[in-house]
């Protein structure tokens, strides 16, 4: 007898069904996602306990006839694709014809619609897969889904959802989903019988999200402007340095309207962030990507959650530049207005004094070395050194003889002039002992009115005013800030038109040393330390490729490997600033980088990890006394910078705090 048996159709749908119908929210995706594609202008969900009790959409869509109501209830029926070829150009949401089928498989299922030119409509009673009535409906033109008791007949499936708390949570982050993409219609969620959320239609996507996160949210985000390369556009809004969530549900992508989740994307907002956000943090992006159906996949998953790309590199490196560029240019308003995180942000904290001083302590034998490494580094020609990236004055280890305070400014001008003629800069040592900081600096204060906010036309996405986006050519003014102290030798206290500043000082000093390094990196290269001893890795013959893909932007990066061998590499040198007992455990790490991204970007990007690290060394620490014009040209060098308002490692630089918040914290204002 054969032991190979055909399904019955209950059961086939049941099964199928755990592929589409994973919780409530993949019910509510999958019928809004069939309000969507059926042109409606207005979507309501209603759930109750979370979804497991009772799930019902109502759209204002072209709604159905009798004979289409009952066909798609049947598997595998759709409207949206009649050959193969159509599968090569989808720009539905829904069209695999399972999600009616599975809903009605698992649930007690109502169908009732109405098209707007009949006079009757149709309403269809399923339960648990079985059909249970069909009559008459008199009811508006549109569609209405009822799923109730979810899994009632699947007691095993039941048990394993979550509570009400949990799946409504789910719920209402697919109903963000839905609402984000499709600014242009209205949304209404309704938990319990209480209307949570009620979105009119709109043609500012700025508008949707500041109905879904908040005006405050809504105040902090940038525009993309439209950005295409290699035939993918890419626009929509992301916050700035220094606001972020520790978890990816306010990091919203999506491809021609459908949200999608990538490891391509993600790739591509981990590289355009990467020295903008602290360790562990995520970015908020609403990102909005158009291709041509034919140059990607999404029928690679049930729920059509995720996609794959012809040509990904191309897709991930539009994404990059987009983003780098928003980024960059939000660091240069031309009306001197700082988008630098508020002091009541979320915005990571600077760590305490003391922590920084510990953390980043420098034996003096390691000084030592550091001198002699970096001493060795070629120097850049004379027409290099008009570099707007020179470092602040980076002090002398001997002992010198006192400088009069009427010749001190000039003395460290000149020291500042000659040190930016090297590409890369000296160690920082521990600073001369100087006269106590005045309280109060020459430097005047200009007055820096607020961003004006233009209108932005988007030829495929509705957009609203955001904060304008200038060249990257204006950049504030120093003139703007007049110092008034340090406190605890680490935090620079200024004042502008907006209220208090504070500056990190060894953070702003990372920045302002990253990019001279960075920018020295993309040019002529990294120089190498070469290796007393060659060393041999053997690899994998995936590996091995990798690595021989990847050999001119690693030697660019310093590190110079050659095959050696049938699957093996020899190590010749590594950058002069890496600091390693494990040369071979070093080329290891940026070879399981490379093996996870996989591309020129991404080995740049490397380097920059490289040099991070390598300048927090050489940075300017906490309890280092610098004098006023230190400071002055410290300040000035950071505001020269392509993202002076966070460290390389993702902490900010400078936190203002308003005059309106210090007036709600002495009580003269209202909070």
């Amino acid at each position: 007898m054969s032991r190979i048996r055909i399904l019955p159709d209950a059961l086939a749908s049941q099964v199928a069904a755990g592929e589409v119908v994973e919780r409530p929210a993949a019910v509510v995706r999958e019928l809004v996602d069939n309000s969507i594609d059926a042109g409606a202008t207005h979507v309501e969900v209603h759930v109750q306990r979370g979804g497991s009790s009772l799930i019902r959409v109502v759209d204002n869509g072209h709604g159905m006839g009798r004979e289409d109501a009952l066909l798609c209830l049947e598997r595998h029926a759709t409207s949206k694709i009649h050959t193969k070829e159509d599968l090569a150009s989808i720009r539905t949401l829904g069209f695999r014809g399972e999600a009616m089928p599975s809903v009605a498989s698992v649930s007690r299922f109502r169908l009732a619609t109405r098209e707007p030119d009949a006079l009757a409509g149709t309403e269809v009673e399923v339960h648990g897969g079985k059909m249970h009535a069909v009559r008459d409906y008199g009811g508006a033109p549109g569609t209405v889904v009822e799923a109730r008791s979810l899994f009632y007949n699947i007691p095993a499936r039941r048990k394993f959802l979550r509570s009400e708390a949990t799946e409504y949570a789910h719920v209402e982050q697919q109903f963000r989903v839905h609402a984000v993409a499709n600014p242009r219609i209205a949304f209404t969620l309704v938990r319990d019988g209480e209307v949570l959320f009620h979105l009119p239609a709109t043609d500012s996507l700025l508008a949707r999200i500041e109905g879904l996160c908040g005006a405050d949210m809504a105040r902090r985000l940038y525009e993309v402007e439209p950005f295409t390369l290699q035939g993918v556009t890419v626009q929509g809004y992301i916050a700035g340095p220094g606001v972020s969530r520790a978890n990816r549900q306010m990091q919203f992508t999506f491809l021609n309207k459908r949200s999608v989740d990538s490891p391509t994307l993600a790739y591509g907002l981990r590289e355009a962030y990467h020295t903008a956000l602290m360790k562990g943090q995520h970015p908020i992006t609403f990102l909005y990507l158009e291709m041509e159906p034919d140059t990607f996949d999404i029928n690679v998953h049930p729920a059509k959650k995720e996609v794959r790309f012809h040509n990904g590199f191309g897709v991930r490196e539009a994404v990059v530049q987009a983003v780098r560029r928003t980024l960059e240019a939000a660091t240069r308003l031309s009306t001197g207005h700082m988008p630098m995180p508020q002091a009541r942000s979320s915005a990571p904290q600077i760590p305490a004094a003391e922590e920084v001083q510990t953390d980043l302590a420098i034996p003096e034998r390691e000084k030592f070395e550091l001198r002699k490494d970096w001493s060795a580094m070629p120097r850049q020609t004379a027409g290099a050194a008009a570099t707007p990236f020179a470092a602040p004055l980076a002090k002398q280890e001997l002992t010198r003889p006192p400088v009069s305070p009427a010749h001190e400014e000039d003395e460290v001008d000149a020291v500042v002039t000659a040190r930016s003629s090297t590409p890369f800069p000296s160690p920082v040592p521990a600073l001369v002992p100087a006269p106590e900081l005045e309280a109060t600096s020459d430097l005047p204060v200009s007055p820096s009115p607020s961003p004006s906010l233009p209108a932005s036309d988007s030829p495929r996405l509705p957009v609203s005013p955001s904060p304008t986006l200038p060249s990257s050519s204006s950049t504030p003014s120093p003139g703007s800030f007049r110092i008034l102290g340090v406190l605890h030798k680490l935090y620079v206290l200024m004042e502008n038109a907006e209220g208090l500043v504070l500056m990190d000082q060894h953070a702003a000093h990372e920045r302002v040393l990253f990019e001279q390094m960075r920018r020295a990196m993309e040019t002529e290269g990294v120089p190498s330390q070469r290796l007393l001893i060659p060393l041999t890795m053997q690899t994998t013959p995936r590996d091995f490729d990798i690595l021989s893909r990847n050999l001119p932007v690693l030697h660019k990066l310093g590190i110079e490997a050659e095959p050696f061998g049938t699957n093996a590499f020899k190590l010749d040198a590594l950058p002069a600033f890496v600091k390693t007992d494990d040369p071979l455990g070093l080329l290891r790490d940026v070879l399981d980088e490379l093996a996870g991204a996989g591309s020129k970007t991404s080995a740049l990007r490397l380097g920059e990890d490289m040099i991070a690290t390598t300048v927090c060394r050489h940075a300017v620490k906490a309890n280092d006394n610098l004098r006023d014009p230190e400071l002055k040209k410290l300040l000035e060098d950071l505001l020269a910078c392509e993202m002076p308002y966070c460290c390389p490692h993702g902490r900010p630089t400078l936190i203002q705090i308003s005059l309106p918040e210090l007036e709600r914290k002495f009580g003269r204002r209202a909070p």
